[in-house]
Parts: C-alpha cells; structure tokens; sequence
C-alpha cells in the first residue's frame, strides 16, 4: 500500500515539475486531419482489397507504412541476414476443411451441405462407427449407454458453450464422434450450414507453434431427419425418446436401437508468410527501455465483390500510430528526443486470433523485460450510439488492470492535455464483450506488461463493406491519437516505469 501511494505522489510532482517546460505542445500539432485522412484514405481504398492477412492488399498496406517509417528515419531493428529489416516475417499455417463427410446407409452426406463438421480432427482414412442415442446429454442419460469407441448423437439447442461442454464430456467418455442436433427441421439445418459455411469455409489462420488440439473430436451437426436415418427410425420415436427421457424414464434412449455410419474428416493445409511493420527510434539516457505502440493494419478482406474497406477497424489506429511515429521523429531531430526508446508496430492478423502481436511477445525483438508499457490503438475514428449526444470521448481499457500507477498518470495526462471524456464501460471485468481480451494488447498484458487500449466502440459498420473514410469523423480522431501521443510522451520520458502492482491471470483466453 505504502509504495503505491510514494508512486502516486511521484507522478503527481513529475506533473507539477513537467508544466514549467513542456515541448510535447509543439509536436502534438504535427498530428493532423490533413495527414491522418491522407494515410487513411490510402489504407481504407479499394485498391487495398481489405488488407486480409497474407493476401496482395495487406502487404501492399505493409510497404505503404515501411515507406513511411523510412522517410521518418525510424531505424529497422528486424535481424534480416547481415541487414537490419523494418519487417517481422510472421509465419501462420492456414488450413481449411478438405473432404469431410458420412456415410448412412452407403449413402454419402457432404459437409455444408447435410452435415456440418467444426473441428480440427482429421481420421485415418474412412472410419466405421457404431453409433448410440445420447438423448439431451445429461450425465443421467449418458450413464445408460456404453459410448466408449463410438459416435454419440445428442439433441440440444444450447448455445456455443453448451455444445462445446457435451463435446467435451462424451470424448472424456471415449466417444470417436460427436453429432448434434440443435435444429427442429431440414430447412432450419440448411440456414445453420450456410453460415457455418461462410465462418469456416474459408479457411483459417494460426501460429505453427499453436495448433489446435487434434485430439479433440469437434462437433458434426446434423438435421433431425439424418438423426432419425442413422438410427433406422422415424424422427418421432427419436422425439418421444427424449421426452420419456425428460420425463424420468432415461432407460428410454436405450430403446433406440443403434445405428452405422461410415464417418471422414480431413484437411488443407499450407504455410503462409505475413508481416509486422516495426520502426524504432532509440532514446536517450533510458534507451535500453522501451515504450509500444500498436495498432494492427490488417481486415478481413473482401466479401465476393465487395471489399471491406475496415477505416475505422482499423485504419483509424494505424494512422494515428504513423502520425504519432511522426510526431517523435520530428521531436528527435530537433534535439527534444524521448529518454526511452519508441517502437511503432503495426500488426498483422489481429482479425483473425490476435497472431501478429502473439507472434511478437512469443519472439520479441526486444526484450519483454524492457518494455515498460504497450499503448494500442483500435477502432479510434467512429462516435458509438452510447455518445452521439457526447462524441467528446474516449472507451479506456486496461489502464488499471496491472498498474494503479499508470491509470493515475493516464487520467492526468487527459485532464492536463485533452479533456476527453474517458470512458470506462468496457474496462469492468464482467462487462459481456470482454473487451479486454480481444485486441493486440493482451498479448501484452498477459505477459504482465502494463497496457491502455484506445477505443471507440462498435458501430453499425463493423465488419462491413460500410466502414469507409467518408464515416470517420477526423476531429475527434485527431483528438484521441494526441492523446496517445501525449501519454506515450509522458511514459517515455518520466523518471521510473509504471510500477505492477497486479499479476494478469493467464488462465484468462482473447477470444475475438
């Protein structure tokens, strides 16, 4: 208690001491809406084709930034041979589903179209399965019948987490399948299969050192009407089973009697190579520590002919960190350098797992021990419908989640310099959105780095061909990206790093 206390006087006087001379006034005017809309509206055009990780557009967006480190004399500090890069190469294994199907009856069900298979499992060749009626799948239901070996199908119209927690319990029994039902009727099941088609039929991406658990057997999702083939029965015995079932009597799944199916699953795999763009300008007398900056430049690419443009997610924080690389160059060159060291990074593949930025704590370039804070930017142009009264704001995330000192210094740099709103909505532990977890500086805090992530909130437009430059309102843009310069240039020239006073529970998972 007492040294948090000596820590928040400290920050206290460093301000009092700070006022008397503040040159960080002069470089927070090179931060535009002339140049932010300038570099936005290169990054949000079509001609960038969405910025989708791996692809032309993103690596297009990557020599636009590195051009941009470059003219501002940020060093390159990737070990590239005998040179120096500006490019983290970050290696990701795609993969998508292969031939995935089941046999009833010698009768082939394709995957999207009679069945939908979720999962990373892949069989050895064509399996054949015994398969049991599970009824709803509780431990009741599941105690009359032997599993061990077999598939498992079970009717349930729970949620994400309820069908990943039966998954979980019929493997623990030693079930080789899972099949679910979560669907009154054929035509219900096909709109289930359109979607999961366009979620995972395109494929996804991953770090190669953190593959999915293959010994996981997924969940393959059937209509009722399948369920009732593979049983050699009518989809009403099935239903009166599971009511008998509800009712008491769980000795009535055992009365189904069971079925055969032939079962296959595989996939396509290949290794693709993206890029972070990092460009370092070393301090002064605190060199050898380093304050972050990020933002990640990828998107989600095109849908058919449509290109999601992502100018607010997230071109709005990739501008802001160029101009801000811009604002300490400058200060550099004119002899008013930081004492710490800055890295700007943008990130690859944030949308599709947080990889960049994961790729980067698992293989810094410099060392995690150095790095005294990471300030992320995401999502920074747009004005949500919770503030459209009020668009004078700012959604603050994680600013007290390790260090009580470095809220403390956030929320003066703001009341000193910005006057934002700071809005804390998303910061609570409980809010649904967990917010906290879903974009680059997790991977920071996690490793017990303290962080601040800068938001705008979501709107209408996220993840749609709809958010376009002409949707970003620049001023508050310009407003928020000074905030960020100004709290980076308060961390990166104070006397000590903000104290961690609190540990991340890493037990905690993103899951954007």
């Amino acid at each position: 208690m007492r040294k948090s206390l000596i820590g928040l006087v400290m920050a206290f006087c460093f301000f009092q001491a700070y006022s008397q001379e503040d040159p960080s006034l002069k470089y927070a005017e090179s931060i535009t809406t002339e140049d932010l809309k300038d570099y936005l509206s290169i990054l949000a055009s079509d001609a960038l084709e969405g910025r989708e990780t791996g692809k032309r557009g993103q690596k297009m967006a990557a020599a636009l930034i590195e051009t941009h480190f470059k003219e501002l004399g940020l060093l390159p500090i990737v070990p590239n041979g005998s040179e120096k890069s500006y490019f983290q190469k970050v290696p990701l294994e795609y993969s998508k589903p292969g031939e995935i199907y089941v046999k009833v009856n010698g009768v082939q069900k394709n995957n999207f179209e009679d069945i939908v298979y979720y999962g990373s499992k892949e069989t050895s060749g064509e399996e054949l399965l015994d398969v049991v009626f599970g009824g709803e799948g509780s431990d009741e239901e599941l105690a009359q019948i032997d599993i061990n070996g077999k598939a498992v199908v079970v009717y349930n119209k729970g949620g994400f987490q309820a069908w990943r927690n039966l998954r979980q319990k019929v493997q623990d029994k030693g079930a080789k399948a899972f099949f679910l039902v979560n669907t009154d009727s054929i035509e219900a099941f096909k709109d289930l299969a359109k979607q999961f088609k366009g979620f995972i039929g395109r494929g996804s991406l991953r770090l190669p050192s953190k593959k999915q658990n293959n010994q996981s057997i997924g969940v393959t999702f059937i209509a009722p009407e399948l369920a009732a083939e593979i049983f050699g029965t009518k989809a009403a015995k099935l239903q009166k089973a599971l009511e008998e079932s509800k009712g008491g009597k769980h000795g009535a799944i055992k009365k189904i009697k069971a079925g055969k199916v032939a079962y296959k699953a595989s996939r396509e795999t290949k290794t693709i190579i993206s890029e972070n763009v990092l460009g370092f300008l070393e301090g002064t007398d605190k060199k050898d520590e380093v304050v972050i900056v990020t933002a990640h430049y990828d998107h989600i690419g095109r849908n058919g002919d449509q290109i999601n443009n992502g100018a607010d997610d997230d071109g709005s924080g990739t501008s802001s960190v160029m101009e801000l690389a811009e604002a300490f160059a400058m200060a550099k060159k004119e002899g008013k350098g930081p004492r710490r060291s800055m890295l700007f990074m943008t990130v690859t593949g944030e949308e599709k797992g947080l990889l960049g930025s994961q790729y980067y704590v698992e293989n810094p370039i410099l060392p995690l021990k150095s790095t005294v804070v990471n300030l992320n930017i995401d999502m920074v142009g747009r004005v949500d419908p919770d503030h459209k009264e009020n668009p004078n704001y700012v959604y603050l995330v994680g600013s007290n989640r390790l260090s009580t000192e470095l809220h403390v210094i956030s929320e003066k740099v703001n009341e000193t310099y910005s006057n934002l709103d700071l809005d804390y909505t998303y910061n609570d532990e409980k809010h649904p959105d967990r917010i906290y977890y879903r974009s680059d500086h997790w991977n920071f805090a996690k490793n017990d780095i303290p962080i601040i992530f800068y938001f705008n909130g979501t709107h209408e437009d996220y993840h749609r061909p709809t958010d376009t430059v002409d949707k970003i309102e620049f001023d508050i843009l310009q407003k928020r990206a000074k905030l960020v310069f100004h709290t980076a240039w308060v961390l990166a020239n104070r006397d000590d790093r903000p104290s961690v006073d609190k540990l991340q529970d890493t037990k905690l998972e993103g899951d954007k």
